[in-house]
C-alpha cells in the first residue's frame, strides 16, 4: 500500500475506504463512460478510467456551453411571445 494512501486513511476521519471499495467505485464509473462501457477488455486500469472520466466531463461542459449559446441565440432571434414561452419552460 502506498504511504500516501496510508496517511490519508489514518488522517481521514472515522470512515476508511478499502481497496475493494475503490475498485468497486472505479468499475461503476467505467460502466458510466461511453468510451469504456463497450470496451472489449473488462480490465481497464483505474488511471485510464479516471482519465476518460475527466475527458468525458470536459466534453459535457463544452456541450452545455454550446447548447446554452445556441439557446441564447434562439431567444434573441425569437419574437417576444415565443421567447417568453421558452423562458417559462426553463424556469
Amino acid at each position: 500500500m502506498s504511504s500516501r494512501r496510508s496517511r490519508s486513511r489514518q488522517s481521514g476521519g472515522s470512515r476508511n475506504i478499502t481497496d475493494d471499495q475503490i475498485n468497486d467505485l472505479v468499475t461503476k464509473l467505467q460502466q458510466l463512460l461511453p468510451e469504456l462501457r463497450n470496451s472489449r477488455s473488462d480490465k481497464v486500469s483505474a488511471a485510464k478510467v479516471l482519465q476518460e472520466t475527466c475527458n468525458y466531463i470536459r466534453n459535457l461542459h463544452r456541450e452545455v456551453d454550446d447548447l446554452s449559446e445556441r439557446l441564447s441565440e434562439l431567444l434573441a432571434t425569437s419574437d417576444t411571445a415565443q421567447a417568453a414561452i421558452i423562458r417559462s419552460l426553463l424556469m
